[in-house]
């Protein structure tokens, strides 16, 4: 292992010493004679790196990962000055002897490029030069210019973000980490490439000064030192400058492209030919119409038909195709994301800490019950979604969602409901046959078995599905299982409202308020009642089946309270008192409230056996048991014969009496509202039903 470290150590070193030798070479380049050998060598690396520069800028994904092109561009740079020092230094020394005398590929360009003539070097380079520097260079030292400046100006935002998302949690710190890194890294980054921009466009009025040093000096230097005629002159050293400036204005044209590439890349990611080909693929009408364009210029008199149409051909096929292969991929991609969504929820679901968590509602079925309501599954979904839209509606909070889940462990052909993990009901179910509800009442003339349903405990049949019509002529009306489900499930969770309203769930309703109000908790919160003590009092309300969904009026109620009630029983006593108009509007009946009344022998009993303290203040709650027993027995008998009624109705009581009264009674009949005479809002039509004595 130590062998393998001290060699990669020695590897490292190596290559930074012969890093340091490159450079030292370069500036060797400057001062010291060069064969033309070496000229040429060192003129094909710099169009190789210039193209290998090039290529890498094609094919990042994103900037940054580029981050060395300034360091880069600034050794390309100072390669090219270099050279253009040592081919300088022969063609003015040796310029007389020919084309051949700074090298063969200098040679060769002016050959290639001027064709025999001078002037048209001349041109080309003087094109080249002038795309070079008054385009593609001043282009991008715009962008990058605007980019470093936008960069720098974007990171105290860009920073604050970072923080958010950390304090959120979204991001651990070591992702804030890398991020942060990443931010200075680009600021860093364009801040450079707006400083190295200004080395191409250097060079390029470097260039310009070369090549008229050579030609003049050159000439000069013909004809007074190797008394060569002006014409000769002219020709040889023009041919030379220019075939000079063209091997070294090619590969920085290259260089310049690559940075406008880099720079002008932005925030596309992907590889340059992704970024371009992509977006311009993806607007098929618009290939079809620039097609379209191509096709008439064709057809017009003078204009030549094969190229148009050629290109015009090629754009309808990429029109064509260009979308069918982006849809192949979309529908690839989506399908890896789905597979591994699958594979993370299997292992999340799989997972010791999925054990742990316990759904907040949850129906269990068995085996054989679960396969029947598969069928109906889409239906029964989407019934619990309008439930849970109705007690939205009516209680002020969501409840939150119900999940449906099988298990052996459940008697055949029965289903449980549970909350927060415990069962808190389990019953039987027929399947096949309809539930029928008949009551204190007659029963349906077919056959069926006698039960209790099983929402409200009332006398019911289950008679086949053979007997519906039958059932419904003689004016009942059959349920089916799911109609049952639905129906016992909303009541266990009318029920157990107080258990659903999570602190979580009561924050995000605090977090709707206007701002007035957010502004009245901050008053009250937590400095008169605590945050746990506010949901202590909703809980209160929910557990009568008092709608919050007026939560403003709620708040100034307990605001009212607070400075001089701390009890969670009275702050919520009083906020009744508040809410009487919403609390008799849910409970009346067409307008109607209808009444029960405590008789004088049951007020005074329950008045007897409240113990106050020396403020007033109701401390215990002191009777015999067999008063209680009584008031039971005394109480089933007149409020089971109000049921038959089928019209809803409320018990009413003394103020102080009144949630003692409920504590009672809810045992018997959970359903049933008990109120204070003081919870009966003015203007409310009053129907007495009797007295219980």
């Amino acid at each position: 292992m130590a062998d393998v470290s001290l060699t990669a150590g020695d590897q490292r070193s190596r290559r930074d010493i012969g890093f340091a030798v490159g450079i030292v070479a370069i500036l060797a380049v400057l001062f010291l004679p060069i064969p033309p050998l070496l000229i040429d060598i060192g003129l094909a690396l710099s169009i190789a790196l210039s193209v290998l520069i090039l290529m890498v800028s094609l094919w990042i994904q994103k900037p940054l990962e580029f981050s060395s092109f300034p360091t880069i561009l600034l050794l390309a740079t100072m390669l090219r000055l270099a050279l253009g020092v040592a081919t300088t230094r022969l063609i003015l020394a040796h310029g007389a002897d020919g084309v051949h005398a700074a090298g063969a590929i200098i040679a060769g360009f002016s050959k290639l490029v001027m064709s025999g003539d001078f002037v048209i070097g001349i041109v080309v380079f003087a094109i080249l030069v002038t795309v070079n520097f008054l385009v593609i260079t001043k282009g991008a030292t715009r962008i990058a210019e605007v980019g470093a400046r936008f960069t720098l100006d974007a990171i105290p935002g860009k920073q604050m973000a970072i923080d958010a998302d950390l304090n959120a949690g979204l991001i651990d710190d070591k992702e804030a980490q890398r991020r942060r890194s990443e931010l200075e890294e680009e600021s860093s980054f364009f801040g450079s490439m707006d400083g190295a921009s200004k080395f191409v466009r250097g060079e390029a009025v470097a260039s310009l000064i070369t090549i008229a040093i050579n030609i003049f000096g050159g000439i000069i230097i013909g004809v007074t030192r190797h008394g060569l005629p002006i014409g000769d002159a002219a020709d040889i050293y023009t041919r030379l400058s220019v075939g000079d400036g063209l091997v070294s204005q090619i590969p920085a044209l290259i260089v310049s492209l690559s940075a406008g590439l880099l720079v002008s890349k932005g925030g596309t990611k992907g590889s340059a030919e992704k970024a371009v080909l992509g977006q311009l693929g993806a607007y098929p009408r618009a290939l079809f119409v620039s097609a379209g364009l191509l096709f008439a210029l064709a057809l017009v008199p003078g204009l030549p038909l094969i190229p148009f149409a050629a290109l015009g051909g090629l754009m309808a096929f990429v029109g064509y195709a260009v979308p069918k292969q982006l849809a192949k991929e979309k529908a690839e991609k989506e399908a890896k994301e789905k597979a591994v969504k699958e594979q993370q929820a299997l292992e999340v679901r799989e997972s010791v800490k999925e054990q742990l968590k316990t759904a907040e509602i949850e129906v269990v079925f068995d085996k054989q019950l679960a396969g029947v309501m598969t069928r109906a599954s889409t239906e029964f979904g989407q019934r619990i979604a309008k439930m849970r839209r109705k007690f939205a509606q009516r209680y002020g909070f969501v409840v939150p969602d119900v999940k449906i889940s099988e298990s052996l462990n459940v008697p055949a052909k029965t289903y449980q409901i549970k909350i927060h993990g415990t069962v808190v009901t389990s019953q039987e179910m027929r399947i096949g046959e309809l539930l029928v509800v008949t009551g204190d009442g007659a029963k349906p003339d077919v056959p069926g078995d006698e039960v209790r349903e099983p929402a409200f405990g009332m006398k019911a049949m289950w008679v086949a599905e053979a007997y519906q019509a039958e059932v419904r002529r003689e004016g009942f009306t059959a349920v089916d299982n799911s109609t049952v489900i639905l129906t016992h499930l909303s009541e266990v969770i009318a029920n157990n409202l107080p258990q659903l309203l999570s602190y979580k769930d009561m924050r995000t309703l605090l977090d709707r308020l206007d701002p007035e109000y957010k502004r009245l908790i901050e008053d009250i919160c937590p400095s008169q009642i605590s945050y746990s003590g506010l949901q202590a009092v909703l809980k209160l309300l929910l557990s009568e089946r008092v709608s919050i969904r007026n939560l403003h009026l709620i708040l100034e109620a307990i605001a009212e309270i607070v400075p001089h009630a701390r009890r969670s029983e009275q702050v919520a006593e009083h906020v009744r008192m508040r809410m009487a108009q919403q609390i008799c509007g849910d409970l009346a009946d067409g307008g109607v409230l209808r009444v029960l009344r405590l008789g004088s022998k049951w007020d005074l009993t329950f008045h007897q056996s409240l113990k106050r303290d020396a403020k007033g203040d109701v401390v215990e709650f002191d009777i015999d048991p067999r008063l209680v027993e009584q008031f039971g027995t005394d109480a089933s008998v007149v409020v089971r014969e109000q049921m038959k009624e089928g019209q809803p109705f409320v018990l009413v009581s003394a103020p102080d009496a009144r949630p003692y009264v409920r504590m009672i009674i809810e045992r018997m009949f959970p359903s049933l509202p008990v109120l204070s005479h003081v919870e009966i809002a003015r203007g409310v039509e009053i129907k007495s039903l009797g007295t219980i004595s």
